[in-house]
């Protein structure tokens, strides 16, 4: 029996060029995300159509459908069974049959292969950066609510013996997130996944401890993700030389060995070093950043974070977030850019207010809204700002104002943090950590919240209707008058 989540997968196959132009099929958060051979295939008119289907990112061979929390972690597994299936069914079983495939295959993929020349090298850096990450989201964050509860019963004094294993359950998988990473960036960069997270383990070996460089001791985690990406990435290309060069006869002895041995001495005698120059200067960065120009930062960041969101570039921040919070414990600057989800909830009521008679666009708002609190955007933006337009100019408006208030105590030195990734919006309150009290730090977080609903609401309501009231009026009466 079909469900909701197969019905959606098995309207989604044919609008993306069916199984033979799907490559490669994963998931974030909220999104679908599709690796194809030829883009042209996909029929964003009809996929946008569907009911739960709330917006669609084309990124060069990439296509981002935004299904939402939890919606999207039931239907990827549905879409892979139907696709496995699908292509089963569909294989061909005559020579002509054959032919025809292959030679619509090999267009395909000439026509994806254009794409991918036109596509910029940045965007391709951290859409591979944002995939390297995305599937450790998970574990962050519930590793960081475990953490947030485990500090709240330390200050209150509760369960003392239980804190010690909390410790344990949320610091485990931090301890050791540099082997993911590694296992993740061979995977992305077409190595061997595991020889990835064997090279990339060198970085948070106890053993380090007795390795000296040039007179200075390493640590343990030194450079920390910075560093386990810089080695898997280098172990990658190592290994790719390996197999290029090992006779076949000893390639399954010679290259995992030389892959192992030669990004580990390089690892230990350079890269654990540079990564964690870097590693304290982005830490350095972002403190002085937030401590000096606070309030211009603040507004800045949280003005354009929205459009980081819409074109799926947001990801690409995340290795910054684990890097502040393997050094400080909490990052400074998921707070700030959450501040941009407050101004679109502020912006989305606005509509919902000054729109009263459009009831299918006050019904897509009571649907998303929830979630919008909860600080996942892409409904909202999809759904109700970025069709409509100027209240999407709006919302980033209450954004920054919302980035600036955090951003201003900042600069009085009361830092804001997060001790995870992930959930923004109302979620986050579980996660908040900081120098100064847990209450203080969840007064000015909710503050913050606050300014972003006010100004986004009062920006919309004043500003970002002036030409979209009209409009829709006259697309209700074409829609009664079509129906009549």
């Amino acid at each position: 029996m079909r469900t909701p989540d197969s019905t959606t997968a098995a309207a989604i196959l044919p609008l993306v060029g069916g199984p033979a132009n799907v490559l490669t099929v994963a998931h974030c958060m909220t999104r679908l995300r599709l690796g194809l051979r030829d883009p042209s295939l996909v029929d964003g008119g009809a996929l946008r159509a569907l009911p739960a289907v709330l917006g669609l990112v084309a990124d060069g061979d990439t296509c981002q459908i935004v299904l939402g929390p939890g919606t999207v972690a039931r239907v990827t597994p549905e879409f892979e069974a139907l696709l496995t299936t699908t292509a089963d069914r569909l294989a061909p079983h005559d020579a002509e049959t054959t032919t025809a495939d292959l030679l619509a295959l090999r267009g395909a993929e000439l026509k994806a292969a254009r794409t991918r020349r036109n596509a910029t090298p940045l965007k391709l850096l951290l859409r591979r950066i944002s995939d390297i990450f995305v599937p450790l989201i998970p574990a962050l964050i519930g590793c960081g609510v475990v953490a947030g509860l485990n500090g709240l019963l330390v200050n209150l004094g509760v369960l003392p013996g239980l804190t010690p294993a909390l410790t344990a359950i949320a610091a485990g998988f931090m301890a050791l997130i540099a082997v993911f990473v590694g296992y993740n960036t061979a995977k992305e960069f077409g190595g061997t996944p595991v020889l990835g997270g064997a090279v990339a383990s060198v970085v948070v070996y106890a053993g380090v401890s007795k390795v000296t460089v040039l007179g200075v001791t390493l640590a343990p985690g030194q450079g920390g993700v910075l560093g386990a990406l810089a080695a898997a990435l280098l172990g990658t290309y190592v290994e790719k030389w390996c197999r290029r060069w090992v006779p076949p006869t000893l390639d399954v002895l010679v290259t995992p060995t030389l892959t192992v041995l030669l990004t580990g001495l390089v690892t230990l005698y350079a890269l654990m070093y540079a990564a964690g120059e870097l590693s304290s200067a982005i830490g350095t960065a972002a403190a002085w950043l937030l401590s000096t120009t606070g309030a211009f930062a603040g507004l800045v960041l949280g003005a354009l974070f929205l459009p980081l969101v819409m074109l799926g570039l947001h990801q690409a921040l995340i290795p910054i977030h684990t890097t502040l919070i393997e050094q400080q414990g909490y990052t400074v600057l998921l707070p700030v850019l959450a501040m941009a989800g407050a101004g679109q909830v502020g912006a989305a009521l606005a509509v919902y207010v000054r729109l009263r008679h459009d009831t299918s666009l006050r019904t897509t708002i009571r649907s998303a809204l929830p979630a919008g609190l909860l600080g996942v955007g892409e409904p909202l933006i999809y759904g109700v700002s970025l069709p409509l337009g100027r209240p999407f100019v709006t919302a980033c408006a209450g954004g920054a104002a919302g980035g600036a208030f955090i951003g201003f105590f900042s600069m009085l030195g009361d830092q804001v943090g997060s001790t995870a990734i992930g959930p923004s919006g109302l979620a986050l309150f579980p996660l908040l950590s900081g120098n100064r009290s847990l209450a203080l730090t969840a007064a000015i977080y909710a503050g913050g919240l606050i300014t972003g609903y006010v100004v986004g609401f009062a920006a919309t309501y004043f500003l970002g209707l002036g030409g979209v009231a009209p409009v829709r009026r006259a697309e209700q009466a074409a829609e009664q008058a079509a129906a009549v």
